[in-house]
């Protein structure tokens, strides 16, 4: 079977590699369909994703149809239309005790620090695979993973009804959020450097745009909410610069989630957090959304609607991150067909 495989920095391989078969009763075989391109893709291929190990199998943005299933399985057949939920964990640690297996101290995600779906076939654990609707075309089932992230970070930020949510980053992932986001009820304001993603963003349902190098973001926000600020600010870029906005445009009593990875470090006074009493969160992957991620996507109140732009044939791989690469403005969300 074909295998996509980045064995170092700026190189692809299409491998020719054995199929794999069941080994233990609660597996099943998935024939993969879809696989998105994630940012972490791209930054393995870079060499600038700190938490992968090479040679690499890449891809955990996944939809495939089961082929075959273990003895031991029954929350799936032969024939359904599945998602992978990409990581495993320990289920020991602290983390995992506390409901949070998503920052297990050992956790392991699919296509990055293990060989993930960018392939014909996989073989996992029945736990990791989640039935979708047949009738959902594969372009809209292989957005389960990246909108998980998105009703992550609006848990974490404990987004509601009646609120005002700004999130910074109209990329695929802000995107995500602002889906998640209006599903909760909110107000939203994103913001972008570039006028396209905004356009986009505002199609998705923004309530306000800004664009940075156009307005001042913090007398925009401010003149927005009457003063008060933003009750949760999510922020998707990941920079100092926007972790440092975010603090500064917060309304009392708000909440902060971050998704960046940035190891720089921000300057920002503890006053800001003290007087508002601010809530600082992190988010990373998910905990627990892909159950209500697919229900949304099967009632068909989450549908990509442009998000996904482009679509490669697993041989055009190669051409396939070079044309992302070369085209950030271009590509909201390019897929690898394997079919």
């Amino acid at each position: 079977m074909k295998a996509i495989r980045i064995p170092e920095a700026h190189i692809i391989e299409v491998l020719d590699i054995p199929v794999p078969e069941l080994e233990k009763e609660n597996e099943v075989k998935v024939k993969i369909k879809r696989v998105g391109i994630c940012g972490s893709d791209m930054h393995i291929y870079h060499g600038t994703n700190p938490l992968a190990t090479y040679p690499r199998i890449v891809g955990h943005e996944v939809t495939g149809e089961i082929v075959e299933v273990g003895s031991g399985v029954s929350k799936v057949s032969i024939g359904d239309h599945v998602v992978i939920e990409p990581i495993t964990y320990c289920g020991e640690c602290y983390a995992c005790k506390n409901g949070r297996p998503n920052v297990c101290k050992e956790v392991s995600v699919f296509g990055v620090h293990e060989d993930g779906g960018m392939r014909e076939f996989v073989v996992l654990e029945d736990k990791q695979v989640h039935k979708v609707d047949s009738e959902i075309e594969w372009d809209e089932a292989v957005m389960a993973e990246p909108y998980t992230i998105g009703a992550q970070a609006t848990w974490r930020g404990n987004v509601g009804e009646g609120q005002t949510v700004f999130i910074q980053g109209a990329g695929p992932i802000g995107i995500t959020v602002l889906k998640l986001a209006k599903l909760h009820g909110a107000t939203v304001i994103i913001s972008d450097f570039t006028n396209e993603r905004l356009v986009f963003a505002k199609e998705n349902g923004a309530d306000y745009t800004i664009n940075p190098s156009e307005v001042d973001v913090s007398g925009q926000i401010n003149e927005i909410t009457n003063g008060e600020g933003a009750n949760v600010v999510i922020d998707a870029v990941g920079v100092p610069q926007t972790f440092e906005l975010a603090v500064e445009v917060a309304s009392p009593a708000g909440n902060v989630v971050t998704l960046g990875f940035n190891a720089t470090p921000s300057s920002i006074a503890m006053m800001h957090i003290t007087k508002k009493e601010l809530t600082i969160t992190g988010s990373r992957l998910q905990t627990n959304q892909f159950g209500k991620v697919v229900e949304l996507i099967n009632s068909k109140k989450l549908t990509h609607n442009g998000l996904v732009t482009h679509r490669f044939h697993v041989d055009q791989v190669k051409e396939a991150f070079e044309f992302v690469e070369k085209n950030p403005d271009k590509v909201r969300k390019a897929v690898i067909e394997f079919e």
